[in-house]
């Protein structure tokens, strides 16, 4: 039977909804910022349209709210870089719901309990959206990641060659083994920057305004070989692990081996590896610039491939900003630009921009950006439309079309090799437990695991 609706019930229905099923029409009744129910499918001829507080414009679909789950926030520390406020207001702004903050480049770097409790600290009050937190693995720190794990990180990030910042070290084989050692004993989960530094301590060092020399400076060797490197330690320890940002597609036949063997390994790419190619980028646009690198278009047409047939799970921002100083804009060498592209707010249309010109659907568009990242990181109540869930949504327009306008973008510095494009679907409203995410609202939360004691910070 239909549960009685209440004075504090919440409907909306819309002729486009984005289930795990599949698109369907429909009614949602929000109940103390969940979904309490799903009526789908139209009603019969003659009978009356059930009443709805909210009507989803025809022209937009109801799609659940995305998970983010690699953002570069920075604060404290280098919040001149990008800080909780700008972060989370370009999340809702691309209808990201629930992001999860990267262990660095913050400082502290979050290593350790009273790093989170920084962390956590200073994101209080700011957030327009929800935010998770990772936690470190690296050299030293072996007796921090159960307190962490235990106070609600939803995983370990590493490196297996420098980071880029100091705070940051990187993990060598051996270290490698014991940290995953050390998380597999707990459960945790593990996510590897996956580039081998031997490969590209060998490779040319990049320098000057051409993109080709930046490319060969990061050959698809380095992520071959690091990425056979973690699913042997994988077999060894039997650690979850995730590996982020994969640009090169010639790591894929040995995931999928993997995977077959039934390994539990997880990968992402993300929406500039899909929808940009290394032809496209000019001479000294250094707001291309990411590590591991835009590869060239038969490299992105295998990525594709491997999201249509389950060997990809997840597409995520990686969302690294950095000061407009730090991309050398003004003289485009490529060798001395910060690495690190900003999208969380156009990570959607992007994807879906390049995903529908290749006939895939919204549905699975929903299945990368929301389902998945939030199993990954271990948020089973978000990502999906259905019963239980967290009321977040996303409104989108997927056939509106719009140039992407720099001024325009919420996160700090307007910054992005999306600039001048135009792009397919326009997200018109964010929704975050039943509630309209209004332009600088402060109403996110800090979250942990359901599997903690309690869910908020």
């Amino acid at each position: 039977m239909r549960p009685e609706l209440t004075g504090s019930d919440r409907t909306l229905r819309a002729r486009r909804i984005v289930t795990p099923d599949g698109e369907r029409s429909g009614v949602i009744v929000v109940r103390d910022g969940r979904i309490a129910e799903v009526t789908t499918g139209a009603p019969g001829r003659g009978a009356a349209r059930p009443a709805a507080d909210v009507e989803i414009p025809d022209s937009c679909v109801l799609m659940p709210g995305l998970v983010d789950s690699h953002v570069h926030v920075n604060e404290p520390g280098r919040t001149q870089w990008e800080g909780f406020a700008t972060a989370t207001a370009a999340a809702a702004a691309g209808g990201v719901t629930t992001l999860a903050d990267m262990p660095l480049n913050s400082i502290p770097a979050t290593t350790s309990v009273a790093a989170l409790r920084a962390k956590q600290a200073a994101a209080r009050g700011q957030l327009a959206v929800d935010v998770a937190f990772w936690g470190g693995a690296v050299p030293g720190n072996s007796s921090d990641l159960r307190p962490l794990h235990e106070a609600g990180v939803v995983g370990f990030k590493c490196f297996l060659l420098p980071s880029g910042v100091p705070e940051f070290g990187p993990l060598d084989p051996a270290q490698l083994r014991a940290a995953m050692t050390e998380i597999a004993s707990f459960g945790g989960l593990l996510v590897a920057h996956a580039e081998d530094p031997g490969i590209i301590d060998a490779a040319p060092a990049p320098h000057g305004r051409g993109y080709r020399g930046f490319l060969a400076s990061r050959p698809p060797a380095a992520e071959t070989v690091a990425v056979r490197e973690l699913l042997a330690a994988t077999r060894l320890t039997g650690c979850r692990t995730h590996i982020v940002h994969l640009s090169a597609a010639a790591a894929l036949p040995e995931i999928a081996r993997a995977r077959q063997d039934g390994l539990p390994v997880t990968v992402e790419t993300c929406p500039h590896y899909l929808t940009l190619a290394a032809g496209q980028v000019p001479d000294g646009a250094t707001q291309f610039k990411c590590c591991p690198p835009i590869r060239d278009q038969a490299n992105q047409d295998q990525l594709w491939q491997a999201l249509s047939d389950g060997v990809i799970d997840c597409v995520v921002s990686d969302h690294s900003p950095c000061p407009a100083e730090a991309k050398h804009l003004d003289t485009g060498d490529f060798g001395d630009a910060w690495g690190g592209i900003a999208s969380l707010q156009v990570g959607l249309p992007a994807t879906w921009t390049a995903a529908a010109a290749r006939g895939m659907s919204l549905t699975d568009v929903a299945r990368w950006m929301a389902r998945a990242p939030a199993a990954l990181i271990g948020l089973p109540d978000r990502g999906e439309i259905r019963p239980g869930r967290q009321a977040d949504f996303c409104v989108f327009a997927p056939e509106a079309e719009f140039t992407v306008d720099p001024a325009r973008l919420r996160h700090r510095h307007k910054v992005s090799p999306y600039a001048g494009m135009t792009l397919r679907g326009v997200v018109r409203q964010t929704w975050l437990r039943g509630q309209l995410v209004e332009p600088d609202s402060a109403t996110g939360r800090l979250v942990r695991r359901p599997d903690q004691e309690g869910q908020h910070g």
